[in-house]
């Protein structure tokens, strides 16, 4: 991955870029943000994904495990359609997202399918999670489009924005958008108090912030409360998502498949997603092939 610092901008509205990177890996899943690098940096945002993919990649996808964290599935562009024996089923396209609060545990992978498009475009966002949910029962959310309010240009996908709050079961302090701008249009973005920490990552077209930002690109923004302003580059839309929040106040403990506050509670949540995994491969065989079991908790 390369971290490219900017040039301050004389601008006295503006927030500044100070880091920006294009992540590492090529092909239909890029890693823009791991736990071990701008993680630490913009935590508690510590994992992205962007993802441009043949939807058939989504249904090849194994089992896996998670702790501490909780994960957010968003969608740009197409759908994916979610079967879950708790929350029914249905799509989830553009403006529509996929909450999994892991907490204490969880294995998954099996929950999103091909929908009705050939392909999507989207990001996997992880947060770290507090020290008082880190260890909290799985919490999981479907909600498609017509669920996720929206404020002038952006879906209100995490946190509360314009006195807009999103209906995701998702611990205070930061916001996460989903926004569209039209080629050309101009955007305000006015960070709540406390959220120092400011990011944005583009999937389409072009952003001017007024430093240029191109898709594919995550930006970084200098700490503080600064207003960043935003216009869309002249050619196309721009499609974009951005976080902010209060800094997360822990230093990260990693594993391979959890972030934590502490060794302590890594050391947990890394026993029982072992404990489910054994669980889980005892009861395999005594399902039928046509049984499928999309979140084990």
């Amino acid at each position: 991955m390369t971290m490219n610092p900017s040039t301050s901008l004389q601008n006295d509205v503006s927030r500044s870029i100070s880091l920006r990177t294009r992540g590492h890996g090529q092909g239909p899943i890029v890693r823009l943000m791991s736990p071990s690098d701008l993680g630490r940096l913009l935590k508690p945002f510590v994992f992205l994904d962007l993802i441009d993919a043949d939807t058939s990649l989504i249904g090849s996808m194994p089992l896996h495990p998670h702790s501490g964290i909780a994960t957010i599935t968003l969608i740009t562009e197409g759908n994916l359609r979610f079967d879950d024996p708790d929350s029914g089923s249905g799509f989830i396209g553009y403006g529509g997202v996929e909450w999994m609060r892991a907490g204490a545990g969880v294995w998954h992978g099996k929950e999103m399918s091909a929908g009705t498009s050939a392909r999507i475009q989207g990001f996997q966002l992880w947060i770290a999670l507090p020290a008082d949910l880190e260890s909290a029962p799985v919490d999981s959310q479907y909600l498609e489009a017509h669920a996720i309010p929206q404020a002038g240009p952006a879906r209100v996908i995490v946190g509360d924005y314009q006195g807009i709050r999103s209906p995701v079961r998702a611990p205070s302090g930061l916001n996460y958008l989903l926004v569209t701008l039209t080629a050309g249009q101009s955007w305000e973005y006015q960070p709540p108090a406390g959220h120092k920490v400011l990011w944005l990552s583009a999937s389409r077209g072009t952003l001017h912030s007024p430093e240029l930002v191109q898709a594919g690109e995550l930006v970084v923004f200098t700490p503080g409360n600064g207003a960043l302003k935003l216009k869309a580059g002249d050619k196309q839309d721009a499609v974009f998502v951005l976080g902010s929040a209060i800094p997360h106040p822990h230093d990260l403990k990693m594993g391979n498949y959890s972030v934590h506050t502490s060794l302590e509670a890594l050391k947990a949540g890394e026993a029982k997603i072992a404990e489910l995994g054994k669980r889980l491969q005892a009861e395999a065989g005594q399902r039928s092939g046509s049984v499928s079991v999309p979140i084990y908790k």
